[in-house]
């Protein structure tokens, strides 16, 4: 529930059981494959099917959103998904490059009606239907090749920049599905989306660091002080886990001060942000139980925590209450 690219992310486990999907279909609808073209019907089903088999929960999350509009959820999860496995699924730097310069292509040539792609072909209809720009789809094309080159970050104000492009596109999209256009409603959603995405770094540091990749900023390294090589390796020191620990609070900051975006949405849109935000708490409520330490401790949604989740949504849409989720800047034992 808590990768905001995605929309909607309840647990990462250190192996996802999507892996391998859009790689495999890259043999079908890839820059080298001669594959016969899908009509439109045949795109949007591939685009639900696509969001049905990942991992994420997302098919939970599209149950709260009104049917006349689920497939351009469906859409847009398939472009994100795309998106985000061409950048991390390939293996190779050069290679993701390459691809993603592709998909920039196949994007602008759906918003000058030429979609030959059959995510495209189906994102096209959206697009025009909900009069969807092209910017917010071309900043998060942007994060994921920045992931290419940039594996560190100096400042909490540099990973800030990086969630603009990650994380908070996918909320102003959202946010014109429910025909919302207010810029205080554009704060909030971009603080849950920042939220979001830092308490995804927090869940996959390890994924990450299997990358080589490492989204606590270096300024944080020195407050503590920690070592890159601990980060890497997950040599879980004391000092280690309170730099985990302030991470965690910052993430649940966001959180907290976005969560009032539940007031100035549709009903139906208020239930899918309550699911989406108290799920990326959840998230960090977990790693604070196992002491923030993400490296040995896989960090998961239970079945229990996601029914409460969902209920929670279904029936206090515009809940503000926060009873049950600590304050996670507190002191702890090591």
């Amino acid at each position: 529930m808590s990768s905001p690219r995605e929309a909607i992310q309840n647990s990462v486990p250190h192996t996802r059981a999507g892996n391998g999907i859009v790689l495999e279909d890259l043999k079908r609808f890839g820059p080298d494959a001669n594959f016969p073209p899908l009509n439109l019907a045949q795109s949007k089903k591939y685009c639900k099917t696509l969001a049905d088999r990942h991992y994420e929960n997302f098919s939970i999350a599209s149950l709260l959103v009104p049917r006349a509009i689920r497939q351009d959820f469906f859409n847009v999860y398939a472009f994100c998904r795309w998106s985000d496995d061409l950048a991390d699924e390939l293996g190779d730097s050069a290679k993701s490059l390459r691809y993603l310069g592709w998909w920039q292509q196949q994007l602008q040539e759906c918003f000058h009606g030429k979609a030959s792609h059959p995510v495209f072909l189906a994102l096209e209809e959206s697009i025009r239907i909900h009069g969807l720009p092209i910017k917010p789809f071309q900043d998060l094309l942007e994060a994921f090749v920045q992931d290419q080159h940039t594996t560190r970050y100096s400042t909490d104000e540099d990973v800030l920049g990086y969630c603009r492009g990650s994380a908070n596109p996918v909320g102003r999209i959202l946010l014109q599905f429910g025909k919302v256009d207010s810029d205080h409603a554009k704060q909030l959603s971009d603080q849950i989306c920042t939220g979001l995405q830092i308490a995804n770094f927090c869940q996959d540091i390890r994924q990450d660091a299997l990358r080589g990749r490492i989204y606590l900023p270096k300024e944080r390294w020195v407050q503590y002080p920690i070592t890159e090589n601990e980060i890497l390796t997950g040599n879980v020191s004391c000092n280690l886990v309170h730099a985990m620990q302030d991470w965690v609070s910052t993430a649940q900051s966001h959180l907290v001060a976005g969560l009032p975006l539940v007031e100035h949405v549709p009903r139906w849109l208020a239930r899918d942000i309550q699911l989406c935000a108290r799920g990326g708490l959840t998230v960090l409520e977990n790693i604070s139980n196992v002491g923030f330490d993400v490296w040995t401790q896989p960090i998961e949604v239970t079945r229990k925590q996601k029914v409460r989740l969902l209920l929670q949504a279904i029936l206090r849409p515009r809940s503000l209450e926060l009873t049950g989720f600590n304050n996670l800047a507190g002191p702890i034992l090591v």
